[in-house]
This record gives structure tokens, sequence and C-alpha cells, in this order.
């Protein structure tokens, strides 16, 4: 039996592994969490912000508000561990091929901003972000079986 503490995040929060939009819901909520973290006191109105960002856009209706509030103290907790880069390198991966940099990212400005007092670490959170998104490598598609032979036998040609 694993220890929830010690295993993948998107495991404990994603309902349906392989549903993108669970995982850009993660994604999300990784990212504000990372960020409201970095100072050593999360606030309730950084994670109110996270929320607020990711309803005001539509960026996951179908997760209730409820699950985004767990999923924010989940992780938030997790993201205190000493492999906490693991964690979000891990998280953020599936969704590299999504259209998601921008939001990421201006979802971790305004988590910064949220409490009115932007801390050095939260800087540095933002950075590690930024990087992360420019060079995370992309999710590689899966494809099925037959439909990989036909695609190798159409490389070796």
């Amino acid at each position: 039996m694993t220890d929830a503490k010690h295993s993948n995040p998107s495991e404990i929060e994603i309902t349906e592994p392989s549903s993108l939009n669970e995982q850009a819901a993660v994604a999300l909520v990784i990212v504000g969490a990372l960020v409201a973290v970095a100072d050593r006191r999360v606030s309730p109105v950084e994670r109110d912000e996270v929320i607020r960002f990711i309803r005001d856009r539509k960026l996951a209706p179908h997760v209730p508000d409820a699950r985004l509030y767990a999923m924010f103290d989940e992780l938030a907790e997790r993201l205190e561990e000493p492999d906490f880069a693991n964690v979000v390198i891990d998280t953020l991966r599936p969704v590299s091929n999504l259209p998601l940099s921008s939001h990421l990212m201006e979802l971790s400005e305004r988590v910064a901003a949220a409490d009115e007092d932007v801390h050095p670490h939260e800087v540095q959170a933002i950075k590690l972000l930024r990087l992360l998104t420019l060079v995370l490598p992309r999710a590689k598609p899966v494809v099925s079986s037959a439909a990989g032979a036909e695609r190798q036998a159409a490389l070796k040609e």
C-alpha cells in the first residue's frame, strides 16, 4: 500500500487519468499552490484566487469547487516535501502540449499578488514555472498498437 503523501499527485486527484481536462485542472491548481507555498505561509486569499481564476476563465467547469479546494490543500501540503520539483514536473508534463502556458503564468502572478505581498520566493517560483513551461518535454501522443505498427512501417519506407 502506497502512502498518499509520496505517490504521484495526478493519481490522487484525477478520477479519469486519460482525461486531459482533469489533468489541466490539476496543472492549474499545482501552479497556484506552488506560488502560494513559496513564502511558507499559504493564505486563504491565495487559495481563493486559484479557484476564482479557474472559474472566471471556465477552465475546469466540470470540476466542483469543493474538489478544487481539496486539490489545492492536498497539493500545497505535498509541495512542502523535498521532492516538490518532481511533483510539479510530473503534473505539468501530461499537459505540456495544451495551450495552457499563458494561463499558468497569469495564474502564478495573480496568486503571488493575492495577499498584497509578493515575497522574493514567490518571484523565484514564478521564474521556475516560466522555465518549466518553456523546456518541459512535450507529452508523446499515445497510439494504439495497430496504429503504431502502421506508423512504424511508414517510417521505415
